[in-house]
């Protein structure tokens, strides 16, 4: 999941109230299985409380704001592994440039450190 994402009602995309909709938004997952996994645990014995979970999810949460929801559909967006190896290898360096300059001896600081002494 994206950092900062939050859970939000997607009406556009929704059958009732939005509520499996935004759940597969958030996750990430088809929101035709999120509404049969919903189905299957509402008649597999979960029955009052699943219905209250989700009239409960329908109120408390928010709608999806303006170009959310339908703008982007269920795609995900998705990085290669290539461009994800090149963003941390570009970290990686950085790093080391960092580790190396914190590491390294500053001769001219430490001779301005001694002579205040």
């Amino acid at each position: 999941m994206t950092r900062g994402r939050k859970f939000h009602l997607d009406r556009r995309n929704g059958k009732v109230m939005g509520v499996c909709a935004g759940i597969a938004e958030y996750t990430g997952w088809d929101a035709t299985l999120i509404r049969v996994a919903a189905v299957l645990v509402t008649l597999l014995g979960a029955f009052p409380w699943t219905l209250i979970a989700y009239f409960a999810a329908a109120l408390i949460a928010k709608n999806a704001p303006d170009g959310e929801g339908s703008a982007r559909g269920n795609a995900r967006v998705s990085t290669s592994t290539a461009e994800m190896r090149d963003s941390m290898r570009a970290i990686d360096y950085r790093m080391a440039e960092v580790e190396s300059f914190v590491t390294s001896s500053n001769n001219s600081l430490a001779q301005e450190i001694d002579s205040l002494r």
